[in-house]
């Protein structure tokens, strides 16, 4: 045992902390650009899993999504995001059975509280999860995997590249790689 990685653990008292990092255990590395200020004004793509991949939102039928109640929350969430963040606007945006797509943009403004994408994202999902906690009656239960993929819009040329991807989304859900129950 005293080769072993785990080895130095067992020789520490043990303190009930979860949120204690501990780099010889905790290895989440950020996907997000170092480095990269993400409250400067720009158009972002992000993707949010929900938890599990679990089938939150509706069904998608013929190519179209059909929203049940936790999709229109987030529905409703996504159109309250520029009600809390004065410096978002709202481009495309998809909701799936089990993710969501947008493009938020930030806008170059002076405003006294200006969040950063992932400050914005934590707020997104946080409202929603708790409205759609309420509404199942599970307080406490996770809705949105913990992270979020993102890219960064650098122009016009991929701005409509994405926004054509997320039209089309809902028609293309039997390949989507997020559908899991599509046939492999």
């Amino acid at each position: 045992m005293a080769g072993h990685p785990l080895a130095k653990l067992a020789t520490r008292p043990y303190h009930h902390n979860p949120m204690t990092y501990d780099p010889t255990i905790h290895h989440r590395r950020s996907i997000r650009l170092p480095g990269y200020d993400y409250s400067q004004p720009g158009a972002y793509f992000v993707t949010i899993v929900t938890h599990h991949r679990e089938h939150l939102f509706g069904e998608i039928i013929n190519g179209d999504m059909r929203l049940n109640k936790m999709g229109l929350i987030v529905q409703y969430a996504w159109h309250d995001l520029p009600k809390w963040h004065l410096h978002v606007r709202l481009g495309a945006f998809c909701i799936m059975p089990n993710h969501v797509h947008a493009i938020i943009i930030l806008v170059d403004a002076a405003f006294p509280k200006r969040h950063a994408l992932p400050e914005i994202v934590r707020g997104f999902k946080s409202r929603s999860a708790q409205r759609i906690n309420v509404l199942r009656k599970k307080p406490g239960v996770p809705v949105w995997h913990r992270n979020y993929y993102e890219h960064i819009i650098r122009n016009d040329d991929e701005h409509n590249r994405i926004h054509l991807y997320l039209q089309s989304n809902p028609a293309n859900w039997m390949e989507d790689a997020e559908n899991s129950g599509m046939i492999k």
